[in-house]
């Protein structure tokens, strides 16, 4: 099987760190409302969520219990849906508060984490990721049973991932996503992806992601040939170039249903997916 005959991994980003309700009035924020925007996102096909939680005033945080009241609500009505939690150096470095969210357990455990492998700059921040934090977040993982989601903005990180596959920190299969069109990393061209996915550990399964402007294109890149894609308003936050028209997360999906129905491509089940990582299995 091909990747562009194999069943598509449709990743969803719902919130970030970065987007605001000034930025789009779209944006969900509070528990109640990143549980609504995914369940009406997932009546029209999801795979895995990627969740971020934002504190009272609507601010980035990594708080366990915030996280939890997004998890049960979402499985309450799609216990299928695979569930990654974010660990993100963006907003903090401190590895213990990064990790607080693995600590939820039974019902409440996410299947899988954000493991972003390096440091970066983003246009207007920095994500910060010193390789002790790295290897202790992937440990944390390891030993909770939860997969990392292996994120990487450029070849440097796919460098540190075979540093922590060879001291078995992180064990395959592997599921990772490559995000493109940062200004400080790789760039939405065919040159940077294939360099990526050309030196990426065999086997592993991996998703393109669009940042800004990039997200259609990439998104149609992935949809055509690649095993996976992320789409959502952490990433994009409109539907057209001109910026004119703001997205909701329902209509990011919905157009890259409409993309994989014209290219002949089903959507990967979460219970394949699960499946295929070995879900719940001893990591």
């Amino acid at each position: 099987m091909t990747e562009s005959t194999r069943p598509l991994i449709i990743n969803l980003a719902p919130t970030g760190m970065v987007p605001t309700r000034a930025m789009s009035p779209h944006v969900p924020l509070r528990p109640d409302e990143i549980v609504s925007d995914v369940l009406r996102a997932a009546q029209l096909g999801l795979t895995i969520v990627h969740l971020h939680a934002r504190d009272e005033n609507g601010e980035p945080t990594h708080r366990k219990e915030i996280y939890a009241r997004i998890i049960g609500g979402i499985r309450e009505h799609r216990p299928d849906l695979i569930l990654c939690v974010s660990c993100s150096g963006r907003r903090l470095a401190d590895l213990a508060q990064r990790a607080e969210v693995l600590e939820l357990a039974g019902d409440l455990k996410p299947d899988m984490a954000s493991l972003t492998l390096s440091s970066l700059n983003f246009p207007s921040q920095a994500s910060i990721n010193p390789p002790d934090v790295v290897k202790g977040l992937a440990q944390r993982m390891l030993g909770c049973g939860i997969k990392p989601e292996l994120e990487i903005f450029d070849l440097g990180m796919i460098n540190m991932l075979n540093h922590l596959l060879s001291r078995n920190i992180v064990r395959p299969p592997l599921y990772a996503n490559l995000l493109l069109g940062n200004l400080a990393t790789a760039q939405a061209d065919f040159l940077d992806i294939g360099v990526l996915v050309s030196k990426l550990p065999k086997g592993t399964l991996w998703s393109l992601t669009g940042l800004g402007n990039a997200q259609l294109p990439v998104a149609a890149l992935a949809v055509a040939g690649a095993p996976g894609v992320r789409i959502g308003l952490e990433d994009n936050l409109w539907l057209d170039p001109q910026r004119s028209r703001p997205a909701r997360n329902a209509d990011l999906v919905e157009r890259v249903h409409r993309l994989a129905q014209v290219l002949g491509r089903p959507m990967m089940s979460p219970q394949a997916l699960r499946r295929e990582l070995r879900l719940g299995d001893n990591l």
